[in-house]
């Protein structure tokens, strides 16, 4: 990857690594008092003291709470937590959907961080068995800093937080601004696989569609809203000249790539008479975490690779 990008990626992973001192030695001011904050599903949570034991059942706060320094803190994770390699080593609390209550008891947890898809059942569970969750449910980048700052003031980390934020923005604000001069009829049409069958893309207000947009392209389906069902036609009419698609999902990881590749009806694109046929990995676009900056300095060098060069 162009240099002035890998530098951008590392001075933020060098953040999560050199504060994870400052996350150890914690405010001692929030210490004295009562922590109160809203999460992002607008419930209140309190705690009498910073929490010591932290649980994460969603891969993506896992991911925020390694950056700040955390990890020490962790005592359980999901099967799907799989980045950085040290979450890898914690205990293992069951999927993301369908954690496993009796686990997450048995570690006692001064808190655990949930997702949008723990609202309904999960959630009210544990808040039953009287432990703390903090709700973390970002759906757009400006949502990942106010994410990342919340998580930081719950834990007694708001300067390594604030230090996160500020090498994203810094980061994000590189691609943006190297594509901000482009023209709509400059802008390649993208078509974002995220299964082939049935055929399903990713909608405007996604992750992956806001990092599409933020690269310099134009999604073919940005006025689809989430995960969407769509016939091959309609990928035809939208005449992309990219297609992008998400792999790493379990045994069938490449499947998408590979019928992109190989599907007749695309072979007219000028996407497949031009090679822009690539993948990326879902763990990067489909995670709302500190690794969007890696998702779209990818999807740039992917859409526009050209401003990439340039930024070399």
């Amino acid at each position: 990857m162009y240099s002035i990008l890998k530098l951008s990626i590392a001075m933020i992973m060098i953040v999560g690594i050199a504060l994870s001192c400052v996350a150890c030695s914690t405010d001692d001011k929030a210490r004295e008092g009562n922590i109160q904050i809203t999460d992002q599903l607008g419930r209140t949570v309190s705690f009498d003291e910073i929490p010591e034991r932290i649980i994460s059942i969603s891969p993506a706060n896992t991911e925020i709470l390694f950056a700040l320094g955390l990890g020490d803190k962790i005592v359980g994770v999901t099967n799907y937590c799989n980045y950085p390699s040290e979450a890898l080593d914690k205990e293992k609390v069951g999927g993301f959907s369908t954690p496993d209550i009796e686990k997450i008891i048995s570690l006692e947890p001064d808190v655990v961080f949930a997702a949008p898809i723990h609202e309904a059942t999960v959630i009210p569970q544990l808040e039953n068995l009287g432990i703390n969750v903090i709700a973390i449910t970002p759906k757009t980048i400006a949502e990942i800093y106010d994410a990342i700052e919340l998580v930081g003031i719950a834990t007694g980390t708001s300067d390594a937080a604030s230090s996160l934020i500020e090498s994203m923005r810094s980061s994000v604000d590189i691609v943006t601004g190297s594509v901000s001069e482009l023209a709509d009829e400059e802008r390649p049409n993208v078509f974002y696989i995220v299964w082939h069958d049935p055929l399903m893309t990713a909608g405007g207000d996604t992750l992956a569609g806001q990092l599409i947009d933020m690269a310099g392209g134009n999604n073919i389906f940005s006025s689809l809203s989430g995960y969407a069902t769509v016939s091959i036609e309609s990928v035809l009419d939208g005449e992309p000249g990219v297609i992008i698609a998400g792999t790493g999902m379990g045994s069938g990881a490449n499947a998408p790539l590979e019928w992109a590749q190989s599907e007749p009806r695309l072979q007219e694109t000028d996407a497949l008479k031009e090679g822009k046929v690539f993948s990326i990995n879902t763990d990067l676009t489909g995670r709302f975490g500190p690794r969007i900056v890696d998702a779209l300095y990818q999807m740039l060098e992917l859409i526009n690779p050209d401003i990439a060069a340039a930024l070399e």
